[in-house]
């Protein structure tokens, strides 16, 4: 397990580790009632580099906006945010590439089942950027548990309490004997994994569940469906049904912290001949480059400057 790297931003400034706290009487614990997001920190000598910075700092407003943080967007905006990353990753100076977690935690003690107009506080941490899943071959197993629907909790903000459902489908698959879980919707078709987007390829065409599939809009789901489009490769977004994993050419996810990571096994069914497949090395490869050095599209920013 990764922990905290010594030096975290909470509040308003960098404090140690051990002081990055929250009241037990907070919402953030009573209800799980905070929102997240985790992103990548390339790490070369000096240089330090954030991917899709911007991007990740919409995520944050936007799911506070649809569970109605309100004082979100009152009290921060990305000048703020940035300038704090970039604070707290000069406090840490980390030799190699890490993750970067920031949270949006509603700290109002003992307010009730409500959320406009309480008190929040920010926290930023970094840790070590370990793959949560393997990175040579993954072993997939269909849930018993299904995906929380967008009308109950919605898929496309990042709630804490929310991850309750990740971590029993999770835990069902690794209890058996597998990498991670597939989740299902009702009407058994496909969502995603516990903290990853996933892709399939038939017939030189990718597919991957579309947005009203009770997923999280990735942010390194866009990032593989832009770097697919600029290669000539068709892709499709719709509903995938269980049975087109068992019969794909390749399966691969993705996400911060899984990176684009080839499936070779689902439901104890190889996945074409159990090796990972051409477009999703191109693909994988693609994600890689773009994460670090890459700019074309303007997702990596400078860590190292302030503006």
């Amino acid at each position: 397990m990764a922990n905290p790297h010594p030096h975290v931003y909470l509040g308003d400034r960098i404090v140690a580790a051990e002081a990055a706290t929250v009241g037990v009487a907070s919402s953030a614990v009573l209800y799980g009632l905070s929102v997240y997001t985790v992103f990548p920190v390339h790490v070369d000598g000096a240089a330090r580099t954030a991917f899709r910075l911007d991007d990740h700092f919409r995520r944050l407003e936007e799911s506070c906006k649809i569970i109605g943080i309100d004082r979100f967007a009152q009290e921060w905006d990305y000048a703020r945010f940035r300038a704090a990353v970039v604070e707290l990753i000069a406090a840490n100076a980390p030799r190699e590439d890490v993750f970067v977690r920031a949270t949006v935690h509603v700290v109002e003690s003992i307010p009730g089942t409500r959320v406009r107009g309480c008190a929040i506080r920010v926290s930023i941490f970094v840790y070590d950027a370990v793959p949560i899943v393997p990175q040579d071959g993954m072993r997939l197993k269909s849930s018993p548990w299904r995906r929380i629907p967008d009308n109950a909790i919605p898929s496309r903000a990042k709630v804490n309490g929310a991850y309750v459902n990740s971590v029993l489908a999770k835990q069902d698959a690794i209890d058996s004997g597998y990498d991670d879980c597939v989740f299902l919707d009702g009407n058994g078709h496909v969502c995603e994994l516990s903290a990853a987007n996933i892709f399939l390829v038939r017939n030189g065409t990718l597919i991957t569940p579309d947005v009203s599939c009770d997923i999280l809009d990735g942010i390194n789901r866009r990032t593989v469906l832009t770097l697919a489009a600029e290669d000539g490769i068709p892709v499709v977004e719709r509903t995938v049904d269980l049975t087109e994993l068992y019969i794909a050419d390749e399966v691969f996810v993705t996400g911060t912290s899984s990176g684009a990571a080839p499936v070779v096994e689902v439901d104890g069914r190889l996945v074409a001949e159990g090796v990972p497949g051409p477009i999703s090395q191109a693909l994988r490869k693609r994600h890689h480059a773009a994460l670090r050095t890459d700019d074309v599209h303007g997702w990596v920013t400078d860590l190292s400057a302030t503006r």
